[in-house]
């Protein structure tokens, strides 16, 4: 039977939904493809240059990659796509950067003539220092980072051998009372990180990415600094790290706006590292506060390009980058790859699925008609003014009671994007209302009642895409989002994939204005999850009341 994907020579792959082997495809081109599109029939992937480098880093060779190409392909793979993927993968590691026995750092080559390529550049060549015989240039000592992001822009990106600093020492381990232990793919993730030393591992919302910082700490046993998106996932890691290792409360200090506590565990947020007094970022002092042996980056994909530039300095220590989806919205991807590290470890989110570790879900896109004076003023409006228009039409507060009384008893989150909005869904569905405005112990309250079951509904804003534990949620209904971020829909989705106590499956809703460019935002926020192997399925307003759940 011929295959589900058809492979072009402009380096994008279709694949045919429908075909028989699409899953497995699909589960396979992920490794190292992205996906543009995902309509309903046929699903564009694109084979870059750092989607190849990511997949060897992570182990993956050329031979590997076109081989999955040639088993499903339903023509041959054109020659120009087999030779650029074979001479692309090849790049990865040709220039290396290593520390000299007296600990000097170099940049060595295999091939003379990329070096003298590359040491052409004036932004490297300023970040050479002298040659050394005729594979190799001594570094400038502090230039570990920006030099592997030039080589990157480049084309030549640069494998970090250049070690790390052991940091200083402390006893951590993972607590087992309980019978509690790593999943296999967990520790598969720990291993391969340390093994490198630097670098991203890619799981699901809800598959323990903090179980896996947790055993990174248990085996680098070092002082540790982590740094989170906000302050409720700062106290939620320390709640986990509290509960799955030997640490104790003495041992875990928070910094942030609330709180300046440096400990041998230290968990800070974003905001308080990019933080500015007079032009200066005035908590640059964390980054030296002790010798840190281990950082980590939760949420990698939220990292703020401030952080980017103090990263470059924290080369010598140890990196993890912990996140659902290594897509940026800002197209900074490279700079992860560069300062954090490289892909390591990456499990589809319907593989972990099938082992159980995650709750099944299904993907529901609600089309909703807008009445005709309201499809005049959005036609009127201005280009900057329509996804507002369409992102809050009145018409989606009935739909939202209807899915709401549908799904009656079960723990749902209504979300949306806009105050107004979220305070009118509040208000007629007579639920408490969660914002950035909200004082953190009201947020942590609110989550904990809904936790217990206390609270069975809350309207929520962005607050509670990232690292907001709530695993007994059942349903999600997306009101309006953050234009097209598919970052975004991965997170929202990710809150209702931890397993539930009740047994019950996931129903993920977004409302959508029809003929809109609320629509057209809805097909690009959907195209990671397509990606992982979700699929939407679209059904009407009018016709809610016959669909099944």
């Amino acid at each position: 039977m011929p295959g589900p994907l058809i492979v072009q020579s402009d380096r994008t792959v279709l694949l045919g939904v429908a075909h028989p082997q699409a899953d497995d495809a699909r589960h396979d081109l992920a490794v190292f493809a992205e996906l543009e599109r995902a309509p309903e029939h046929i699903h564009t992937y694109r084979i870059t240059r750092l989607g190849l480098w990511n997949a060897r880093a992570a182990g993956h060779e050329a031979a590997d990659m076109l081989a999955t190409l040639e088993r499903y392909s339903k023509f041959p793979i054109p020659q120009a796509v087999s030779i650029d993927i074979a001479e692309t993968v090849a790049r990865y590691g040709r220039l290396v950067i290593e520390r000299d026995a007296d600990g000097v750092l170099t940049l060595t080559g295999t091939d003379r003539a990329v070096l003298a390529e590359i040491a052409r550049g004036k932004k490297v060549a300023n970040l050479l220092l002298e040659r050394r015989g005729d594979n190799s240039f001594v570094m400038q000592p502090w230039a570990r980072g920006e030099l592997k992001q030039e080589l990157l822009k480049l084309g030549w990106p640069a494998e970090d051998l250049a070690g790390y600093t052991p940091g200083t020492p402390h006893e951590i381990e993972l607590d087992h009372s309980g019978g509690f232990d790593l999943r296999e793919y967990q520790n598969e993730a720990v291993d391969s990180f340390f093994k490198h030393g630097s670098g991203v591992v890619v799981l699901p919302c809800g598959a323990g990415k903090t179980l896996v910082g947790a055993g990174a700490m248990a085996i680098s046993k070092t002082t540790t600094l982590i740094l989170v998106t906000n302050i409720v996932s700062a106290r939620q890691w320390r709640s986990e790290l509290l509960r799955r290792t030997t640490l104790t409360d003495d041992e875990i200090g928070e910094y942030s706006g609330q709180s300046k506590d440096v400990k041998p565990v230290t968990i800070a947020t974003y905001q308080i590292l990019t933080a500015r007094r007079k032009g200066e970022y005035a908590h640059l002092q964390l980054l030296d506060a002790l010798d840190w042996g281990l950082v980590i980056y939760d949420e990698v994909h939220l990292l703020p390009a401030p952080v980017f530039k103090l990263t470059a300095d924290l080369q010598a220590r140890r990196r993890l980058g912990l996140t659902a989806t290594l897509v940026r919205e800002d197209g900074r991807e490279g700079d992860v790859f560069s300062l954090i590290g490289p892909k390591r470890f990456d499990a589809p989110w319907k593989e972990i699925e099938s082992q159980g570790f995650i709750s099944p879900a299904s993907c529901y896109e609600v089309r909703i008609d807008l009445p005709q004076q309201e499809r005049l003023e959005y036609a009127a409006a201005a280009d900057d003014a329509r996804y507002r228009l369409a992102a809050t039409a009145p018409a989606k507060i009935d739909v939202v009671q209807q899915l709401v009384e549908r799904h009656t008893g079960e723990r749902i989150l209504v979300i949306g994007q806009y105050l107004d909005q979220i305070q009118e869904l509040a208000e007629v569905l007579d639920a408490p209302q969660l914002t950035g405005a909200t004082p953190v112990d009201e947020r942590e309250r609110l989550y904990q009642e809904f936790r217990e079951g206390i609270t069975k509904i809350l309207v929520v804003s962005k607050v509670a895409n990232f690292s907001v534990d709530l695993p007994e949620a059942t349903v999600a209904i997306q009101v309006s989002g953050s234009f097209g971020s598919r970052q975004e829909e991965a997170q929202r989705l990710g809150r209702l994939l931890r397993p539930k106590e009740s047994g019950l499956p996931a129903n993920f809703y977004t409302l959508v204005a029809r003929d809109t460019v609320d629509q057209d935002f809805a097909q690009n926020r959907q195209r990671f999850l397509a990606e992982q192997g979700y699929s939407y399925t679209i059904l009407d307003a009018h016709a809610l009341d016959k669909a099944a759940a």
